[in-house]
């Protein structure tokens, strides 16, 4: 044997072999219709992908406006509050300031009218004090001139009644 033909030369036959038989049974012909397969499985996937990366892209600027949105109007919200309250605190202090007025008026208006009372009082004390007085005096003066004072009283009444 030629010392070309070793054991290299006979693998090489044989891989060449390999290769038409695999050739003739069609399966480099399966393995690019699997890798056509394939690679258009990978486009789609590609295209889907792209496809989803766009939706989120429009979900995240819908989003993005909403949320700009909820912030204006979270910051009417607030200072609606605080005009509210503003309001509020405005209607409860004028309804606080009547509510001490009336009740001053209320406290004056008992204090009058206990003055009143008091002078009333103190008027009707009076009164009895000068009656209770004028009644002693005019005791002691009939225990003393009684009998005078009828005689003569007696006399106007008859020079009266003629």
């Amino acid at each position: 044997m030629p010392a070309w033909m070793d054991n290299t030369f006979w693998a090489f036959v044989a891989l060449i072999l390999f290769f038409v038989l695999v050739g003739y049974f069609g399966v480099f012909g399966t393995v690019g219709k699997m890798l056509d397969k394939r690679i258009a499985q990978i486009s789609s996937d590609i295209e889907e992908a792209r496809r989803l990366r766009e939706e989120a892209s429009a979900l995240l600027v819908e989003y993005e406006q909403k949320r700009a949105a909820a912030e204006t109007e979270a910051a009417e919200i607030i200072s609606a509050a605080q005009q509210e309250a503003a309001r509020l605190t405005a209607e409860t202090q004028a309804s606080l300031n009547e509510l001490v007025l009336r009740r001053t008026k209320a406290v004056e208006d008992k204090i009058a009218q206990a003055e009143a009372q008091a002078v009333a009082e103190v008027r009707a004390r009076s009164a009895d004090l000068s009656i209770e007085a004028a009644r002693v005096v005019l005791t002691d003066e009939m225990n003393r001139r009684g009998g005078q004072m009828v005689d003569q009283a007696i006399g106007e009444v008859s020079s009266r009644l003629n």
